[in-house]
């Protein structure tokens, strides 16, 4: 079994940057900084702790015909050695592992279904983790597969992570809880029909679920799944942003 990897950061890919920041910062409550770099790239905040970054999608990922989505980092002791794995297991690589100044080397890759992820060997010392549901932190990362259970064999047999509770979800098949070090991070399902694509969700902790659905309205985004409560006693909805990226909202409150 490999070293346990974490999810280590988030990114939106976006057709509008100013658009998406003005966005998020008000439905998820997160502050804005800009990053000091060549590239146009926003870093938001919980507090002052950052927890994703919002780019334009780079012309070589829009020629391969990439649209606004949220993807996720994952942790990786050796990108290079990370990313020829991936490869050998079936996966793709669609951008080799290259360097960030001052921040890292990383690699865009998929797993053998097709959902996109990325590594990173970061160069900077991580920040402390803040406490569990706080606002504008991800509470939950959830895959879509093509086939769940040969997805979750990839992600295990890749990065170490271990099964928790699976619950049975009849007709939509087995909900596969997975853990990192213990501690409860995701799940993974075969994708419902009406998804076109495998493809990563993750979910914001927001203050209170019905007051940020409001703020996804009146923002112009949409609500895609309606409020429900799941078991432990979170609220979530589904949602998708005024240029399409699709994410999800999870509360302790409606």
């Amino acid at each position: 079994m490999p070293k346990q990897s974490h999810f280590i950061w988030y990114e939106l890919m976006t057709s509008d940057l100013a658009g998406a920041e003005a966005f998020y910062t008000e439905v998820i409550g997160w502050n804005a900084e800009p990053w000091p770099g060549e590239m146009p790239y926003v870093i938001v905040k919980a507090g002052e702790t950052g927890v994703a970054g919002l780019m334009t999608i780079p012309e070589e990922a829009k020629a391969m015909g990439a649209r606004p989505m949220w993807l996720a980092y994952i942790h990786a002791e050796d990108v290079d050695a990370a990313t020829q794995s991936v490869r050998q297991a079936g996966g793709q690589v669609y951008r080799e592992p290259a360097d960030i100044p001052e921040v890292g080397r990383f690699s865009v890759v998929t797993d053998p279904q097709g959902a996109t992820f990325m590594l990173m060997t970061p160069n900077m010392e991580g920040q402390p983790p803040l406490p569990e549901g706080t606002p504008g932190t991800v509470g939950w990362n959830e895959l879509y597969a093509g086939d769940g259970p040969s997805a979750f064999e990839f992600y295990s047999s890749q990065f170490g992570w271990t099964k928790d509770q699976a619950m049975d979800m009849g007709e939509m098949g087995i909900y596969q809880i997975f853990a990192i070090d213990g501690k409860m991070c995701g799940a993974v399902m075969t994708k419902p029909e009406n998804v076109p694509v495998p493809m990563w969700q993750f979910y914001f902790n927001v203050d209170g679920l019905d007051a940020a659905l409001a703020r996804v309205k009146e923002k112009n985004g949409k609500v895609v799944l309606e409020p429900m409560q799941v078991p432990g006693g979170s609220w979530i909805a589904g949602c998708m942003d005024p240029q399409g990226a699709l994410f999800s909202l999870v509360s302790m409150t409606r």
